[in-house]
């Protein structure tokens, strides 16, 4: 018999930002007079997305696996985190069903940069972009992000694993 498991994680991030750019954000750079201040490469919207996928197998967080008091993680492209955190929850058995990301900024503004954002997030994740959500929000003008004192990222990812068990009798 074969029965498929779904899970779904949540992650969220938030790094604080500093003048100069550019903005890391999903994976690519964006011009920017901003950018995210943080031990690896900051790029708020991957880190979101590695604690949403290790969350929903149960895999610890982003943290964890890659210490921000490891020399080795210092500026450390986030990419390259995704995708080896994304190795073990493969290894679990686990693949992407979808996953959907909102990112929180006051500027800049984020519509003209989505659809890279999204088909980057899905070649790293090896899955159709129209699996891939991206959603951008300003913070009114209220609080750190409202602010641009800072820039923060909620992603949910679903996963699925088939597993076979024994053969059922009744």
């Amino acid at each position: 018999m074969r029965r498929t498991t779904f899970r779904v994680g949540l992650g969220h991030d938030t790094h604080r930002l500093g003048e100069g750019g550019p903005l890391v954000l999903g994976g690519i750079e964006i011009p920017h007079d901003r950018h995210a201040i943080g031990h690896s490469d900051a790029d708020v919207l991957l880190h979101a997305l590695t604690d949403a996928l290790l969350g929903a197998a149960a895999m610890g967080d982003i943290g964890e696996l890659f210490p921000d008091t490891a020399a080795e993680n210092r500026g450390r492209d986030s990419k390259e985190m995704l995708r080896l955190a994304y190795e073990r929850v493969r290894a679990a058995g686990y693949c992407v069903v979808n996953v959907d990301c909102v990112v929180f900024a006051q500027r800049p503004k984020l519509g003209p940069h989505k659809r890279r954002i999204q088909e980057t997030i899905a070649a790293l994740l090896e899955v159709p972009a129209d699996t891939v959500g991206i959603k951008a929000k300003t913070g009114e003008l209220v609080g750190p992000v409202g602010r641009e004192e800072a820039i923060m990222a909620e992603c949910v990812a679903l996963v699925e694993r088939f597993e076979t068990t024994g053969s059922q009798t009744r």
